[in-house]
């Protein structure tokens, strides 16, 4: 059984380009912490990024991939700047059927 995040975050108006081109910034560190981005959407309104990432087979991988990432030298660096283009974000965990 695969476990994921499904991720909506609304993004502030006018911050979606800049987020667009900032976001293949966080996979490859994201990757290094065990996180999979599986895919990524922006709704028809582009008002929000819609997005999957999965941590392996536990929830107890959750805990382990994101404290990888987010004491990463990159993530503590650039969080602000990240976090400046957000809004909200609404987070649902998901498994496979």
């Amino acid at each position: 059984m695969a476990i994921a995040h499904l991720r909506t975050y609304t993004i502030n108006k006018g911050m979606l380009d800049d987020w667009l081109e900032l976001f293949p910034k966080l996979v490859p560190i994201m990757e290094e912490a065990g996180i999979t981005v599986e895919s990524t959407w922006v709704n028809v309104e582009h008002s929000q990024f819609i997005w999957i990432r999965s941590y392996g087979g536990s929830v107890d991988n959750i805990e382990k991939c994101e404290a990888a990432f987010y004491s990463s030298d990159w993530w503590v660096a650039n969080v602000d700047h990240v976090r400046s283009h957000l809004a909200h974000r609404d987070i649902v965990q998901i498994e496979t059927a």
